[in-house]
């Protein structure tokens, strides 16, 4: 990912909140018969490796869960806020005109070797916590022990687990940091006036940028 320095993230807490809260990365892995990729939910274990590890799993009809990954490596992508950006936003326009309009935004990639797996008590472990991670906000949380356990035993023979312990990691949070502080200003102003919740979110980030 290209990454000038104005945009990088080096915080591990900062790249941790991302992966987090994206809730659906997308897989890609570059195979002998082309590049695949495949959007899906992952799970984050900050106690496996010095970057972390990766769990997911995938349908077992897809054919990215059966052919290697060239060269064993693969990359997770995570999406953060993201925005237009009008020129009409800049203070820039007014004095010069020497504008064009960009997109802001959040991004993480996360490299590492890819393990497949399909024993049954190992993926019954990674579907629970799947499941507690994003039932948990619910007032009712849903449970995997509330449906039939044969019923849960056959879905698990329809899909296939996935490791990936982190070797690397970069993270981009483009947020208007190259620009002047009086456009700067007309960003978030005009992004935090916008209906689009992802609008807001980037108007905050813009604002609580250093320059």
């Amino acid at each position: 990912m290209y990454t000038p320095p104005a945009f990088r993230i080096d915080d591990r807490q900062r790249l941790v909140a991302t992966i987090r809260d994206a809730g659906l990365a997308t897989l890609v892995t570059a195979t002998v018969e082309g590049l695949m990729a495949t959007p899906l939910p992952l799970l984050l274990d900050e106690t496996e490796g010095p970057h972390g590890t990766l769990y997911g799993h995938l349908a077992r009809a897809n054919p990215q869960g059966r052919l290697p990954a060239i060269g064993g490596e693969a990359l997770a992508m995570f999406s953060g806020p993201d925005a237009y950006v009008t020129p009409a936003f800049y203070a820039t326009k007014q004095e010069t005109g020497r504008v064009v309009p960009t997109w802001n935004y959040v991004a993480v990639h996360a490299y590492g070797t890819l393990e497949l797996f399909d024993d049954p008590d190992r993926l019954l472990n990674l579907v629970r916590r799947l499941t507690e991670r994003h039932e948990a906000s619910r007032p009712m949380p849903w449970s995997v022990a509330d449906a039939p356990e044969d019923f849960i035993r056959a879905q698990l023979r329809g899909i296939v687990g996935l490791r990936l312990q982190i070797s690397r990691i970069e993270g981009k949070c483009k947020a208007s940091q190259n620009r002047p502080a009086a456009d700067r200003e007309g960003v978030a102003a005009g992004l935090a006036a916008s209906d689009r919740p992802a609008d807001r979110e980037m108007a905050a980030l813009v604002a609580a940028a250093p320059p």
